[in-house]
């Protein structure tokens, strides 16, 4: 009886089994863990979606040439100012070891990309912060290809976009970081004389120095949503004022509801957005 019991029993081997899943195979590099929700996503459907969560809508942050490729035309885009660079004005230790580091990581020179694209046909000058060069730190690279843009947008009687993702102005560079703040301003205020419309974008996050000065510049001040927006961030705000901040402090839907924000545009919709703006601009409505 025992015996029967444990009896042992045959194995058959199969062999030769063809599947056509995409799951077969998967690499570490092939997929992504959203921050949000936790969900693990193929990077591909990501990628497809502009860097959206697909379960759970929560926005990745995207890098400049991403930005650019969303909003410009094909073949349209045209940079300025690759030849600026970041130098160590205050002799700070370590300093150029980081930025080289971040430079071969991003395979970019600066924390902005800056250039001349077109939107649906329509010139603009265009920035975009990079969020994975030093968290978009503005020191004085940054701010001088800036305010060369802005001074050949009011040359070509261009409008300019910035799209804005930065922890502030950059410590290392002490004052010269934060002289970066009027030098810009005092650029938008000659482009604004001049009559060109000034268009920022603020995505996540948008904080410091850049949010006190020329990210709440623009004529029109657009955020996309759930973006962190403010000066100082919320966990030093509750800790200077001792007191519970309010439910969805310093993110867009915030901002819009007391006015900072002018519209929370989706990723998505953001290139046909912008140019109904431009449009609406030319045509002088």
């Amino acid at each position: 009886m025992i015996g029967k019991l444990f009896k042992k029993h045959k194995t058959i081997e199969i062999k030769n089994i063809k599947t056509t899943s995409r799951y077969n195979d998967i690499s570490a590099d092939m997929y992504d863990k959203c921050k949000f929700c936790g969900d693990i996503i193929f990077k591909e459907d990501l990628i497809k979606n502009e860097k959206v969560c697909p379960k759970c809508g929560s926005y990745h942050r995207l890098n400049p040439r991403e930005r650019i490729n969303l909003l410009i035309d094909n073949d349209s885009f045209q940079e300025y100012f690759t030849a600026v660079e970041s130098s160590n004005p205050i002799g700070f230790e370590g300093y150029e070891k980081k930025i080289r580091s971040y430079q071969n990581r991003s395979n970019e020179k600066t924390a902005i990309v800056t250039g001349i694209g077109k939107v649906n046909g329509m010139a603009i000058a265009i920035a975009c912060m990079n969020p994975y060069f030093m968290m978009g730190s503005m020191g004085s690279a940054l701010g001088e290809k800036l305010t060369r843009l802005i001074e050949l947008a009011t040359d070509k009687d261009l409008p300019i976009i910035i799209f804005t993702a930065s922890g502030g102005a950059r410590m290392q560079e002490g004052v010269f970081s934060l002289m970066q703040m009027a030098k810009i301003s005092s650029a938008l205020k000659s482009h604004s004389n001049q009559g060109n419309l000034y268009i920022t974008i603020l995505t996540d996050p948008t904080t410091g120095g850049v949010s006190a000065s020329f990210a709440m510049l623009g004529d029109i001040i657009l955020a996309e949503p759930k973006a962190l927006i403010g000066f100082a961030g919320p966990r030093v705000i509750k800790q200077t004022i001792k007191s519970e901040l309010p439910k969805g402090f310093q993110r867009s839907e915030y901002l819009l509801e007391h006015g900072f924000v002018d519209q929370i545009v989706k990723r998505k919709n953001m290139k046909s957005f912008i140019s109904r703006l431009l449009r609406i601009h030319q045509v002088g409505i």
